[in-house]
């Protein structure tokens, strides 16, 4: 497998960033405000991560709160695969077709978990079925860290992209890995979800061509109704958009987790990664959160 070394991509959080407050310390005040408003049930330091890439200067600037802490990901994950199927396919190690591309599709805009079963199976080599033998599950474990081991080898300290995203499942060898082979579950952190991110956005992701095409499978419209209250578009960082803001995101929610990484262009230009995880049931269904965080860092930027 082809290696890329890890893109140096941040200066120090206390760099002009535009804005009257270094970076860091805007997001510890959005995250402060956000906690005072959202108290019943309370919403706990330990139930927030926020990773900021301000991307207006001439050089990218990075702060976060608790930006190396591992959560469960749910659909974020998906980012990932996108990029490490690009990366096959760029290698030959994947075959390019229709049916390939409509499982990204479906992937991505629509946050398919049949669609991403099918694309992790096809990285990896690997299907689900019935439990299987020890020393055969041994390797069909290996065989299925494969993206863990890739995005490892370029230096992300906090991805773990093993499993398949369910609806009802796992079942058989997939449950019976998660036992034999922990973690059980995937993680990310917020800083590896921005750092992925950025390398998208600068083109740095496998090629500039494949960035682009990831990129625009992130196209969102926050500012048209949805029938859908938690459509990707509105949703999550979505109604903390300005007028005239363009938006590129992957969200992910379960009933115990509900996330953004997102892509906001300004109207005046320049482009923000705000990349937002929340813990605990009794926040998951809150809409509310997320928009409140990303609309008090966009606040704090534009001050």
């Amino acid at each position: 497998m082809k290696k890329i070394a890890p893109t140096l991509l941040f200066v120090s959080m206390a760099a002009v960033t535009g804005a009257a407050f270094p970076l860091g310390d805007i997001i510890n005040r959005a995250v402060a405000d956000t906690r005072a408003e959202f108290t019943g049930p309370a919403l706990k330091p330990e139930q927030l991560a926020v990773t900021v890439i301000d991307l207006r200067g001439p050089a990218p600037v990075r702060a976060d709160y608790r930006g190396d802490e591992r959560f469960y990901p749910a659909s974020v994950i998906k980012l990932f695969y996108l990029a490490a199927t690009h990366r096959w396919l760029e290698d030959g190690r994947l075959a390019d077709s229709p049916e390939l591309r409509r499982g990204l599709h479906d992937m991505i805009v629509d946050s398919s978990n049949d669609a991403t079963n099918f694309i992790v199976d096809a990285l990896t080599g690997t299907t689900g079925g019935p439990e299987l033998p020890a020393a055969e599950l041994d390797a069909w474990s290996e065989k299925r860290g494969a993206v863990t081991r890739y995005f490892e080898s370029l230096g992300y300290r906090h991805v773990n992209a093993k499993r398949k995203t369910w609806g009802e499942g796992p079942f058989g060898r997939e449950r019976q890995d998660m036992t034999a082979h922990p973690p059980a579950r995937n993680f990310l952190s917020t800083n590896d979800t921005a750092r992925l991110l950025a390398d998208i956005v600068a083109g740095r992701c496998v090629t500039a061509a494949r960035s682009a095409e990831m990129l625009a499978l992130m196209a969102r419209d926050p500012f048209t109704p949805k029938t859908d209250p938690d459509d990707q578009s509105i949703g999550f960082s979505g109604p903390a958009l300005p007028p005239g803001a363009k938006l590129w995101s992957k969200a992910g929610w379960v009933s115990w987790a509900r996330h953004d990484a997102a892509l906001i262009e300004l109207p005046g230009g320049g482009r923000v990664i705000i990349v937002t995880f929340t813990d605990g049931r009794e926040h998951a269904n809150n809409r509310a959160i997320i928009p409140a965080v990303v609309r008090r860092v966009l606040a704090g930027l534009a001050n």
